[in-house]
């Protein structure tokens, strides 16, 4: 074999393995600092459904780590920097979206001991209690609690908590939570993954109960249906993990529910991909 000839065999091989490396390993984009969802610690119920999915396919987990901020998915899935983002809502524009994996509300919670049984956005008991809710910092993003709350003329008793908290703060989110269970409010409205999972490690006994499964107001929805998200191009993974889902269905469920997580039943037609 001249040495021409070697020289195109060895390259022909580097690049085969290059790119058996490259399918052999799933890249997730995640927040290193969200739980219940993920942390760098691998500890969220994403982290462990990547697990679950890549071992299926037979591939390794690796992480590219960004705060899931406004810009996440431009500096993330559609800067070529992971392959999957695990939680998304279905029908985003800014990926192809999976069938959703699960269904989930924003919920009430409250000290088990007041007895508050709130179950309506429109409930005129939340005109005078002291109402703890997630904020951005952007007037322009508010998120859906905070505008049916506004609409109603429910200001003055609000509080709001940051979501984001500062970069070097463990879990911001869970400050809302521990708010209820301090009694610095009386309840909060908090989206349920989040909340389910920490009320059920606050330092007094929560309730947690689903806001109006039906919105009152269709341009601000309390429902979400969750899927996972690649870039628009990528639709042999898009159709792996669309198998995956509804092979792993039960145990996915079962996962949701160890860390908390409300959930509602999955509508039978949702958009899925673009």
């Amino acid at each position: 074999m001249s040495s021409v000839i070697k020289l195109l065999a060895l390259i022909v091989v580097a690049s085969t393995s290059a790119c058996l490396a490259e399918t052999a390993t799933l890249r997730v984009c995640a927040d290193p600092n969200n739980l219940p969802f993920s942390n760098r610690a691998q500890q969220g119920f994403e982290n462990h459904l990547a697990q679950m999915v890549a071992k299926d396919l037979g591939m390794q987990v690796s992480y590219d780590w960004f705060p899931q901020r406004s810009a996440f998915f431009r500096k993330t899935l559609n800067a070529g920097q992971c392959d999957i983002v695990m939680g998304v809502p279905s029908g985003i524009p800014v990926a192809s979206t999976t069938t959703p994996y699960y269904r989930s509300s924003y919920v009430f919670v409250s000290r088990k001991a007041n007895h508050l049984h709130l179950t309506s956005i429109d409930d005129p008991r939340l005109h005078h209690l002291r109402i703890g809710v997630h904020i951005t910092g952007d007037q322009d993003s508010n998120l859906p609690p905070v505008n049916a709350l506004l609409s109603r003329g429910i200001v003055r008793n609000l509080v709001g908590y940051s979501i984001y908290g500062k970069l070097s703060e463990k879990n911001p989110p869970s400050d809302l939570i521990k708010a209820v269970a301090q009694k610095n409010v009386d309840v909060a409205i908090a989206w349920g993954p989040m909340a389910g999972y920490f009320a059920r490690h606050a330092s007094a006994p929560l309730a947690v109960t689903p806001v109006d499964v039906v919105s009152p107001d269709p341009k601000v929805p309390f429902t979400f249906a969750i899927s996972m998200g690649v870039r628009h191009q990528d639709r042999a993974l898009l159709k792996q993990l669309n198998e995956e889902i509804q092979r792993r269905e039960p145990q996915i469920r079962q996962l949701l529910k160890s860390y908390g997580v409300p959930l509602l039943a999955t509508p039978p037609t949702v958009r899925v991909g673009n």
